[in-house]
């Protein structure tokens, strides 16, 4: 077994008495448990990534993220493993390597990290930045921020083949869509996914439509996938990486009743939904719901 193998991620199921008097079954696919750097989706979505940077003589791997993103610091560890360098373009140039333990980590672990002023990360901004470094750079595989491109698609769509079950809901957290869009993609139609994004005023449909969008190019296939869609908007306490004492309580009682683990930024915010929608709805009444940890518990 390598090092993030995937047979390390189990299906913990959760005793509830309300759950189980209704005949619903509440699953946790604990992708957290491959890696504690790279660990839930980040390892899914950067397999192939890794695997089309060998396939093209790259010496490295050329990302995007913000001060606390799991996906930079899954990109600098993976790398490390597989004997390339990694190089991130940071939004905010206030941040430096010591502002935070995910940055930290980061440059711990080999990755050069250049910090952004906000306007010249965000939006239109980007593109030019992009352009810019990639021609510093033209020996590295450029990746969008979140592993947003096929292979991370590919790579979450495979989360499937580990389930032996009908599952009739999947709950997931949501920031760059990647994850989420992969589920999807590889769901049996007759699966609902219910996505829970983690950042105030984000347009899960319209995200996720782009990206599929790009990926696919079919806009009746993408429009009947978005159908398949559940938005759970109202469970991002404040914002990104935004938290609460009633989500802090939350993350504790959660441990307590099942020695379950979640991070505030995501994994919380996801959970909160599913047992919130469970609690509220007889939609769910003798169903198998899936949650997929993404991990993400070093920043927790």
């Amino acid at each position: 077994m390598h090092r993030f193998a995937t047979e390390k991620s189990i299906l913990q199921q959760l005793p509830h008495p309300d759950w189980d008097r209704r005949g619903i079954r509440v699953l946790v696919k604990r992708d957290d448990l491959i890696d504690p750097y790279v660990s839930g989706n980040k390892w899914r979505k950067l397999k192939y990534i890794l695997q089309l940077a060998r396939r093209q003589n790259q010496k490295g791997i050329l990302t995007l993220g913000g001060a606390f993103s799991n996906h930079l610091l899954a990109t600098a560890a993976a790398c490390r493993e597989a004997g390339l360098t990694s190089i991130a373009l940071v939004r905010g140039d206030e941040l430096t390597a010591e502002s935070n333990q995910n940055l930290h980590a980061c440059a711990e672990l080999g990755m050069a990290l250049h910090f952004l002023p906000r306007p010249e990360y965000d939006a239109n901004g980007m593109q030019a930045q992009q352009a810019i470094w990639m021609q510093r750079h033209p020996h590295c595989l450029f990746v969008p921020e979140g592993g947003a491109m096929p292979e991370g698609l590919k790579g979450c769509q495979e989360i499937w083949d580990e389930i032996a079950e009908p599952v009739h809901h999947v709950f997931v957290a949501q920031g760059s869509t990647t994850t989420s869009c992969g589920l999807l993609t590889g769901a049996a139609a007759s699966t609902t996914v219910h996505v829970v994004p983690v950042l105030k005023g984000f347009d899960s449909r319209a995200e996720m439509h782009s990206l599929l969008s790009s990926l696919l190019g079919d806009p009746s296939l993408v429009n009947s996938y978005l159908r398949q869609v559940a938005v759970h908007a109202g469970h991002h306490f404040g914002g990104y990486a935004k938290s609460t004492p009633e989500l802090l309580d939350f993350i504790r009682d959660c441990r307590q009743r099942w020695d379950l683990p979640l991070d505030r930024i995501y994994t919380a915010k996801a959970f909160h939904a599913l047992v919130d929608a469970v609690e509220n709805s007889a939609e769910f009444d003798g169903a198998t719901v899936l949650f997929l940890h993404t991990g993400g518990l070093f920043n927790g």
